[in-house]
């Protein structure tokens, strides 16, 4: 099985492709849009035994998560400071680059077995978290008035 490191960001979203064995079988990176979902799924083709590690999938990786697991895919929560610890120990360039943290989440998945596995939203979190912002909208309105 291979594991697919992810770490988004707000314009852009970098995956690696990993074997169990840490070989990175590929790369890619993906502009954040409607279709991410779908290109990613389009490029993990050649690995049909694949599960998704998404670093921050309640954060900025939210959307994507969702939408993986909408199109029927199985989708790990990876904490960043798991990813990030494994980074810095890895011995490689102390370097900080998307690369790097999308295959620092997919080892990150492959040595932890006990990720907690991202769920679906309902309805009533996604109705939750437009009463917030329009919560917050009205407040930044009423403070500029």
């Amino acid at each position: 099985m291979q594991v697919l490191g992810v770490d988004p960001h707000k314009g852009s979203h970098t995956a690696a492709a990993i074997a169990a064995d840490g070989t990175v079988l590929g790369r890619t990176r993906v502009v954040s849009s409607r279709r991410q979902a779908q290109r990613l799924i389009a490029w993990a083709a050649p690995w049909p035994e694949r599960v998704w590690a998404v670093e921050g999938p309640t954060g900025v990786g939210r959307l994507l998560a969702q939408q993986l697991l909408a199109a029927g895919e199985t989708v790990l929560d990876v904490p960043a400071a798991l990813s990030t610890r494994v980074r810095v120990l890895s011995g490689q360039s102390g370097r900080k680059t998307d690369a790097h943290d999308a295959v620092a989440v997919a080892t990150a998945a492959i040595h932890h077995p006990r990720l907690r596995p991202v769920q679906a939203e309902d309805r009533s979190s996604v109705l939750r978290l437009l009463s917030v912002r329009r919560t917050q909208l009205i407040a930044s309105r009423t403070q500029a008035v």
